[in-house]
């Protein structure tokens, strides 16, 4: 048998390129059984690794068998016999001579069909099955992806395929990604990607395909307390809350003011944007019960400019359904503010506060200036630095703490900072609220008019109800207000806007008070 199989691939070796396309058939053909086997053994992790395997050792493959016969049709031009005569000269009789199940030699061929037919097969299904990992996703193309795959293994959704959320389900979604796979792997290899990464709110799968297989819309999620605690830049790191019950709802849109509200089928928001990241919008527009729409347009907008960048009928081909995504912009990658990041350090204990000044020394640590490369080493330096000077024979447990508040800055500093991709503290905008970002103020604000005037609804309790705001307690508003307090109206107010009750306390004319 291994004496017949030489004799036919010898055969098929009819010039350079028949038997080039023999050399990468068959190396091609064992190097991927082997790279298999390897990896059922556990020997073989790594993603380059996958790429050889799943892409170019089929590509290899494919290729040898094209030059095949591109090298038979070669030979046999270049000789000018017939296929019968170059058959009889390059093959021995016994594999060219009729039997009952045809000729050896086509028995060979048909065999060897069927095997190539297998192997493209499971091959193609291998290399579908790794592409749509997320270590492929995340370190394929470590240094352009390296800062999505750190904040993507830290975020909610961890454990969530990247590709169900940015492919989502169906032929078309797969067929649309790996075209537009093909376009990132050649700006990769030519160094033609933006740097950092743009956010891609253009060819995400709508929200109904992806989010909701998860997260069901017609769910009744109630109110959801929110607590956040940042703590100031004293000596004991001395923390201030602010506590939101925000008004969730559900997606039936039963309810004005409930967040869910706005994704109802029956109360459909759509909007127009200025700029392709959607930051700033020309109008806004939801659905009455009559079938029609009512618009509020954005009153902000420069009136010297065009009309089609003020928004306006003839210009909606750009018209977008708001989606989940239209807030939850940032749901898994997420990057942080460095304050932002240090308060949550503070209060899951990473960094105590029985370290003194931990706040601002810790801090002044993560938004040094530091050579690329070098962040993680120098923020460990300075933050251990601070601390060099206390009193001597420091106790064990002290050395213990600072250790544990430097593994967490030091890991902070890493899943935020990414020098090569230029992916600095917080460099996408979070529609998620109004802090990081435009967020709800993109619609709800004095900004957005109706043709009478009036302005999208954008009161602050019309989302949230506020139980503290950079209080000492976490609950500040729920308990009674005192006349002498500078925020006694305003706490009344609140209290009275969750509860429905007033609080009877006559708080005085002669008490001022700020905000809503």
């Amino acid at each position: 048998m291994f004496r017949q199989m030489l004799q036919f691939w010898q055969g098929l070796s009819t010039n350079w390129v028949g038997a080039a396309g023999v050399v990468l058939t068959t190396s091609a053909f064992v190097l991927f059984l082997l790279a298999e086997a390897l990896r059922l053994a556990g020997a073989i992790t790594n993603a380059y690794v996958g790429l050889i395997t799943y892409l170019l050792l089929p590509s290899l493959f494919v290729l040898g068998l094209l030059l095949i016969p591109a090298g038979w049709w070669l030979y046999k031009r270049r000789r000018g016999k017939s296929s019968r005569e170059i058959l009889s000269e390059r093959f021995a009789p016994d594999m060219i001579e009729p039997r009952p199940l045809g000729a050896r030699l086509y028995v060979i061929i048909g065999l060897l069909t069927l095997v190539n037919i297998a192997f493209l097969a499971a091959g193609g299904a291998r290399m579908l099955h790794f592409m749509n990992q997320p270590r492929f996703c995340g370190t394929a193309c470590h240094s352009v992806m390296g800062p999505e795959w750190a904040a993507y293994q830290a975020s909610p959704h961890a454990r969530v395929r990247c590709v169900d959320c940015h492919v989502g389900q169906g032929l078309d979604a797969e067929l649309d990604a790996k075209l537009n796979g093909v376009w990132q792997m050649i700006s990769v290899t030519f160094d033609l990607y933006e740097r950092p990464i743009p956010t891609p709110v253009h060819n995400l799968r709508p929200a109904r395909e992806t989010c909701e297989t998860c997260h069901w819309p017609d769910a009744f999620y109630g109110d959801r307390v929110k607590r956040i605690v940042h703590f100031e830049r004293d000596r004991a790191s001395t923390p201030r809350h602010t506590t939101l019950s925000l008004k969730v709802g559900s997606g039936k849109g039963e309810q004005r003011g409930q967040i869910h509200w706005h994704i109802a089928a029956q109360n459909q928001v759509r909007y127009q944007p200025v700029d392709r990241q959607r930051l700033e919008l020309r109008w806004v527009e939801v659905r009455r019960p009559d079938g029609g729409y009512h618009r509020y347009t954005n009153r902000s907008l420069d009136a010297s400019l065009p009309e089609d960048r003020q928004g306006g009928d003839r210009h909606d081909a750009g018209v977008r359904v708001l989606d989940c995504v239209d807030c939850h912009n940032r749901a898994t990658h997420r990057f942080q503010d460095p304050e932002e990041a240090i308060d949550e350090l503070l209060a899951s204990g990473y960094i105590p506060r029985a370290l003194p000044f931990a706040k601002r020394r810790a801090l002044a640590a993560l938004i040094g200036s530091y050579p690329p490369g070098q962040g993680a080493v120098s923020v460990e330096r300075d933050f251990r630095g601070s601390y060099r000077d206390g009193p001597p024979g420091r106790p064990p447990t002290v050395t213990a703490t600072i250790d544990r508040a430097v593994e967490s800055l030091r890991r902070t500093w890493e899943q935020n900072i990414h020098s090569r991709m230029r992916v600095g503290w917080n460099p996408y905008p979070d529609h998620l609220g109004h802090q990081n970002g435009p967020g709800c103020r993109r619609c709800h604000g004095p900004h957005m008019v109706d043709r009478a005037g009036e302005p999208v609804p954008h009161r602050c309790t019309l989302c949230h109800s506020i139980l503290a705001w950079d209080s000492a307690s976490p609950f500040r508003f729920l308990e009674p207000p005192a006349p002498g307090d500078p925020l006694c109206t305003m706490h009344s107010h609140l209290q009275s806007e969750l509860t429905g009750r007033t609080s009877g306390v006559a708080c005085g004319e002669a008490v001022q008070t700020g905000g809503q």
